[in-house]
């Protein structure tokens, strides 16, 4: 019997799939505790809009990821901080930094876990960084650390 799952069931298969289970699984087990519902027209109409409508979305998301890339790649990004006598910063600049520069030179929102930096920025000075929007789009940036006048 052809059935579609409501909920994963391990062993069977994934939450809105359609599988074929034996006629005792389906009757005695899956239909009464409502885990799957029968594989009508109807169901697999539902079934066929939710799968559009996702793949929907994903294509939505990939285009704005281009977008956001196409902006901030091959860019830089200029952080100001202050430093010690020898030049050295106070503390370092962290992918939380990055963000928040991206935020307010490029207004981008990038989550800074996406931020991969080349190395510790702790001098002053141009650093790389790698910045994974999507799958499969990425974009590289320049960070640039200048000493603040305050």
């Amino acid at each position: 019997m052809k059935v579609v799952l409501k909920q994963d069931i391990k062993g069977t298969g994934k939450k809105d799939e359609l599988v074929n289970v034996s006629d005792g699984y389906a009757r005695n087990y899956l239909l009464p505790r409502g885990l799957a519902i029968v594989a009508d027209s109807a169901a697999m109409n539902t079934i066929k809009s939710k799968n559009e409508a996702i793949e929907h979305h994903k294509a939505v998301e990939l285009e704005n990821a281009k977008q956001i890339a196409a902006v901030i790649n091959g860019n830089s990004v200029k952080i100001e901080s202050k430093a010690g006598s020898a030049g050295r910063l106070f503390g370092s600049i962290t992918s939380k930094e990055v963000a928040a520069a991206l935020k307010e030179q490029y207004d981008v929102d990038i989550d800074k876990r996406k931020i991969e930096l080349d190395s510790d920025i702790k001098t002053f000075g141009t650093y790389g960084a790698k910045i994974k929007i999507y799958t499969g789009v990425n974009a590289d940036i320049k960070v640039v650390v200048t000493e603040s006048n305050s």
